[in-house]
Parts: C-alpha cells; structure tokens; sequence
C-alpha cells in the first residue's frame, strides 16, 4: 500500500505480473475510487461545459462518453493543459436540463475544480465533487462483462450486455444503484462502476465471489500501470503533460477544433491548439519495443548514432509480450517504424526499435 495523491492505495495484491495476466485472461477488479468524479447538472450545463473542454459536448447524446482534455489559455503557448478527462451525458433531469458526469485524474483534481469552479456563470449551472460521496470499481478483462452481468437483474444485464464502447446506463448491480460505463485503461474489454461510497465494499467483495472462481483477481496500481502501457495509453504526468502538443502524442482525437457546422468552437487554448495542429511538432511519440527484459523509465534518453533524438516518457516489462517496452518523444526523423535506437539504461546502451503503438492489441471476442 502506499500513498497516492492523497489517496491509500495498493500497488499489488499478489504479483503484478500475475495480476496483468488475469486480466488479460480473465478479468481484473480495479478500486478506481481515487479518480475525481464531478456533476455538472442545470440548463446551462450543456453549453458552459462546450465552452470549455476541447473535445465536443453539444452533439453528445444521453449515455454517451468522450475522451476530452481541460486546457486554460496560460503559458507561453497560449495553452496548458490541466488534465485529460472523461465525460458523460447521463439521463436529463426530471426538469428536462441536461447532466454530465467528468472524471479527472486524482493527481489532478483540486486544480481543475478550482479552474471550473473559477468559470462557473452566476446561475444556470451547478458543479459538485462527488468524488468522496461514491466509488468507482472497474471490472476488465475478457470475462469482465459475464461477471458483471450475473448480478444484475435481466433487464438490466441486457442493456450492460449492449453497451457500446464509451457508452453508459444506470444499472443494480449486486442490490445496488449503479452506473455503468463500457470504459476503462487497461487496452481490454470491460466496465467502470459507480457507486454511492458505502455500497462499495459490498458491491466490490459480491464481484469477486462472482469471478474468484473463474481466474477473476483483485488488481494494484501496478498491473494497472503495465496494461495501460502495452495499451499504449497516455498518462497525465508522463505521455502528457502540461506544455504537450496533443497533436504530437496522438491525442488528436480529444480536440475537436470546429463545431457541427464547420465554425472555430471557442475554448479556452483553442487557437493555439490550431496553430499546433497546422504545424508538423519537431518531436512525436512513438512505441518501442527491446530485446530484453530490462526496462527504461521516465527520462531515459533515446540515441540515434550518438545523437540524442528523445527521451522516454513510460517503460515496463511488458508481462503480456515478454519483453520490455516504452514510449518516448522522438524527433521526427527517428521516428519511422522499424528505426533502430539506443536508450541509456544506468549508463549503458540498450538497444531498441520504433514499433506501432499500441503494442497490444486484445483478441476480437464477442461481448
């Protein structure tokens, strides 16, 4: 156990290999509870949150979820990125008003309520932190949704049974009032489940006895680390950072600059965003792969000839390949797949070869 961003988590259960591998052959149990979990609810919630975040929420429809960045137009670039973020359009309210539902990151939280908060209009929309009032468990892996879906009523085991990828729907799940989002970090099929905070433990031990039997393990900070990386999914603090150009390490797909019609969407950061979009970065992210299974970390730097051309930004023994695995910020002409590299290890040279990110992929399998 340790402390992590206030919060009193585990790094392993058993093993972290062990606990990567259930995962991917059966399922794993995340406490995700330390993920900020925020309401955005009145009849301006819709707009307001439009105006702020990069990725699109007017055309979002009821249980529908984006991959979304929160940037602020400070910093010598005209933009900083606060946090990447999932949201959510949940059910309207009985009044008719839209209500979204935002996951942050925990490290991240406290900054980016108080940077909504600082933008809130005077009436129209309320913001609440509900991070202590719920829980969040996820549930990944190949069996994740059979597991799930064994304690939930019919009608609801078919509505979780025909989620779509970044969908939601109110559920119970083992006796209790849910949500849950065909979502997660680990590159494998599976859910994240929101609870009221004192269903948690209940819920959490009701899915184990459910899975224990079938290779399902409860799973630490560690293995969650690992998959996300052969997933080749970018971490706030590592991949992505304040000064990133998200165009540079592949989060593109979280900036919607136009709106429906074709017009600049106004957020904060927006024009700078363009002006990075218009213009090749020097450095982009790239995947690579070794021969051993000696792992680089954050900062090591990347060789080409003698010259440094990058420097890692993640890297782990990759449990479910056998080797070790990294993704780095590289100049542009050492970036083509297949180029071979070194990366400083304690001072020694390792050698590597750029490779399509993810380095993972899970097998296609029925939901």
């Amino acid at each position: 156990m340790v402390d992590f961003a206030g919060w009193w988590m585990p790094v392993q259960y058993s093993s972290i290999v062990d606990e990567h591998l259930a995962t991917r052959q059966a399922a794993g149990l995340f406490d995700v509870s330390h993920m900020g979990r925020l309401s955005v609810t009145g009849p301006g919630s819709r707009d307001w949150l439009e105006s702020l975040l990069t990725r699109r929420v007017a055309d979002t429809a009821v249980g529908q979820a984006r991959y979304t960045l929160v940037t602020s137009d400070e910093g010598p670039t005209g933009v900083s990125v606060l946090d990447d973020a999932l949201f959510t359009r949940e059910a309207d309210a009985t009044d008719g008003s839209p209500r979204f539902a935002v996951v942050v990151n925990a490290s991240n939280r406290d900054r980016v309520v108080a940077w909504l908060r600082s933008r809130l209009p005077a009436t129209g929309v309320d913001l609440v932190d509900r991070t202590r009032e719920t829980a969040m468990i996820a549930v990944q892996g190949p069996l994740a949704m059979a597991v799930v879906s064994t304690l939930c009523p019919a009608a609801d085991e078919t509505a979780i049974r025909a989620l779509r990828t970044y969908r939601s729907t109110p559920a119970t799940v083992a006796g209790h009032a849910a949500v849950v989002s065909r979502t997660g970090y680990t590159g494998e099929d599976g859910v994240e489940i929101v609870i009221a905070a004192a269903d948690a433990a209940g819920i959490w031990a009701a899915l184990l006895d459910a899975g224990e039997s079938r290779g399902v393990r409860p799973c630490g900070l560690g293995a969650r680390d690992t998959l996300r990386l052969e997933a080749g999914m970018p971490l706030y603090g590592h991949e992505l950072v304040a000064e990133s150009d998200p165009f540079a390490i592949g989060l593109g797909l979280a900036v919607t600059l136009d709106d429906t019609s074709g017009q600049p969407r106004r957020f904060p950061g927006r024009d700078a965003l363009a002006g990075m979009h218009a213009t090749p970065p020097p450095r982009i992210r790239v995947g690579l792969a070794f021969d051993s299974k000696r792992a680089a970390r954050e900062g090591s730097a990347v060789v080409a000839a003698g010259r440094t051309v990058g420097g890692v930004t993640s890297g782990s023994f990759a449990p479910s390949l056998g080797h070790a695995v990294a993704m780095a910020l590289v100049d542009r002409d050492a970036s083509a797949i297949g180029t071979a590299l070194d990366v400083m290890i304690r001072d020694s040279a390792q050698p590597a070869r750029v490779v399509p990110i993810p380095f993972y992929r899970r097998p296609t399998t029925p939901a």
